[in-house]
């Protein structure tokens, strides 16, 4: 009676044991390997296999072993190969007390003598078989069988489990794949340097706070001398952001090329998104056209943040009469000139960069931008590091986008 006691006790801490490690390991090969080990300690059996289906081929091949000659990738075929395949076609539990006249024994092991296969069921459907097998005949008697089939059904959890661990893991890398490159060919679409002017200075930045994100700038060589600069949010944020930014984009280069004024470019934008743009989606931006000869910038706005103009009067704000975000409704979008001397600044920012947020949860402001630049040696770099500092670390929620343009002399 202490013997079965203790035996009891066993079989109890084995349960024990594997339902922990079911909720703890998610590693299939690991998990197996440390069930498989254990149950070999506990009892004594001379051989544990686990046979996972291959629904491809409709076989079932070796994933995890304990005392055996087989080495992974080893097959059964279903109906056909041994207590296994046996198993495998009636998906219900098969014990051989002796495998020398067990009509579906095929010889694996010599000094086997008896044999117990359990079919792993998810759901009802077979995802494998726990396979036992003993030096000794009989050596399973009624009260380790029922033992077994229920060990069998936690193992059946956990591959389950480490299936879809693994499976989820392997679409999050697919994912960060994907991601990565649309961001490399996102990075490809920002110019890679300003225009050259002997009289301007432009610098800028955009920080996607995703892989991806809605936030662009760009600049268009023009005739004459003149180029075309422009800052630009789709709202949202992510991949479909960053599609709906390469498309508006694209429009934004067809239309501007031929030289038109600011204000007839977001028009036609904007019947144009007004077609295609999905609902829900618009598109701030502001694109203006600079002519270095004459100093003067002429930008119209479409519900983009107010530029910041600093010279000797000051750091102001320069706000437009009429201008909705594009893809909301029709509507005209009024120009605004500025004369840019030497030593005056312009600036177009995103949203990110007021909207950004302390752990106070205080907003940076548009006056905090504004005095920024009561510095002359104030960059866009400068402003980008002042606006981190004072969300002290924490993660960006919106894109930061800044362009600069310098009057240099």
């Amino acid at each position: 009676m202490h013997d079965e006691h203790e035996e009891r006790i066993r079989e109890l801490l084995l349960i024990q044991r594997v339902a922990q490690r079911i909720s703890s390991i998610l590693d299939l090969d690991r998990l197996l390997e440390e069930i498989l080990s254990d149950v070999c300690r506990t009892f004594g059996y001379s051989r544990l296999t686990v046979w996972l289906k291959d629904d491809a081929t409709d076989e079932l091949v070796l994933h995890g072993w304990s005392g055996t000659h087989y080495s992974e990738g080893d097959r059964f075929r279903i109906g056909i190969d041994g207590i296994v395949g046996h198993v495998g076609v009636t998906l219900k539990p098969y014990y051989a007390p002796n495998v020398l006249v067990d009509p579906y024994y095929r010889l694996s092991e010599e000094q086997s003598r008896s044999e117990l296969a359990v079919p792993l069921l998810a759901g009802g459907r077979l995802i494998g078989i726990f396979d036992i097998e003993d030096t000794e005949i009989d050596a399973f008697p009624p009260a380790r069988i029922q033992l077994l089939e229920a060990l069998a059904g936690h193992v059946a959890t956990a591959i389950e489990n480490a299936r879809l661990f693994r499976q989820e893991r392997l679409e999050k890398e697919r994912m960060a794949g994907e991601l990565r490159e649309a961001r490399g060919i996102q990075t490809g679409l920002f110019p890679t340097q300003a225009p050259e002017t002997s009289s301007f200075a432009i610098e800028s930045r955009c920080i996607p706070c995703r892989e991806v994100g809605g936030d662009w700038f760009d600049y268009l060589p023009l005739d004459d001398g003149r180029f075309g600069v422009t800052v630009a949010d789709v709202s949202g944020k992510g991949l479909a952001a960053a599609l709906l930014m390469s498309s508006a984009r694209s429009i934004l280069r067809l239309l501007a090329e031929d030289g038109r004024a600011p204000g007839e470019v977001l028009r036609r934008i904007n019947r144009t998104l007004l077609k295609d743009l999905p609902a829900a989606r618009f598109v701030t931006m502001i694109y203006a056209v600079l002519e270095p000869a004459r100093r003067r910038l002429v930008f119209a706005n479409a519900g983009h943040p107010y530029p910041l103009l600093v010279d000797s009067a000051g750091g102001r704000f320069l706000p437009t009469e009429a201008g909705f975000p594009l893809g909301i409704r029709e509507g005209p979008f009024a120009e605004r000139e500025v004369e840019l001397p030497a030593g005056s600044r312009l600036l177009f920012y995103s949203d990110g960069l007021p909207e950004a947020m302390s752990p106070a949860e205080e907003e940076y402001g548009t006056e905090r931008i504004r005095r920024h630049f009561d510095s002359e040696s104030a960059t866009v770099e400068s402003l980008l590091e002042d606006v981190r500092g004072f969300v002290s670390g924490a993660p960006a929620a919106d894109d930061l986008t800044a362009v600069l343009i310098r009057a240099t002399g």
